[in-house]
């Protein structure tokens, strides 16, 4: 695969998760961004869920997947570096495939009062993209560390890791927060960050 087309399937992979995720908001009159999961827009009973699922977060997630595991035969080997592609594209490729094939009950049952197995497949899947989608990254940083072409991509990636971890930490802390769909989207928007960088490195391949 040439360069340019895995770049071209990595910026498209973030802007329809992005675009579908703004534009879900907008078939409800009171929906809050700032308190609200972006689940919630495609929760079961959701007046337009299906349709935001299956033609915006299961095709972004198929892009992502193929961005990830195509991109690490792009930079130099590493173990470090393929274990994180590896790593990014099973656990924010795959699976929003999966949180889009099983999204949350309505309204997103925060309270987990007799979840479907949907629900519980959906939660399961989003913590372990909130675990691994850091390290992940963090591994691929570290990976690009030796490399002397790679070095600005590599601190991003470490940069990128960390800050999130530090959100994550807080959405994690109190789900239930006020403000847990504002820490949940900077989240989603630093992994979109590391995307968008490692999506124009391998289009310059000198970075």
């Amino acid at each position: 695969m040439s360069n340019k087309l895995l770049f071209l399937i990595g910026i498209l992979g973030v802007t329809l998760f992005g675009v579908t995720s703004v534009l879900g908001g907008f078939q409800f009159e009171d929906y809050d961004p700032i308190s609200q999961y972006i689940s919630e827009t495609m929760a079961v009973g959701s007046p337009y869920g299906e349709k935001l699922r299956f033609f915006g977060y299961i095709p972004s997630g198929v892009l992502l997947a193929i961005f990830s595991f195509v991109g690490f035969k792009k930079f130099p080997k590493s173990n470090l570096t393929k274990i994180g592609f590896l790593g990014l594209g099973i656990f924010y490729g795959i699976a929003t495939i999966v949180v889009g094939i099983f999204p949350c009950d309505k309204g997103c049952n925060l309270e987990l009062v007799n979840p479907s197995i949907s629900q519980i497949i959906h939660n399961l899947t989003g913590m372990l993209t909130y675990i691994f989608v850091p390290v992940s990254i963090i591994t691929i940083g570290l990976g690009l560390l030796k490399s002397k072409n790679y070095r600005r991509l590599s601190k991003i990636g470490i940069i990128c890791g960390l800050i999130s971890v530090v959100f994550i930490g807080l959405l994690m802390s109190n789900p239930l927060s006020n403000y847990a769909g504002l820490f949940q989207r900077i989240i989603e928007g630093i992994f979109i960050i590391w995307i968008i960088a490692c999506s124009i490195c391998i289009k310059k391949m000198h970075c």
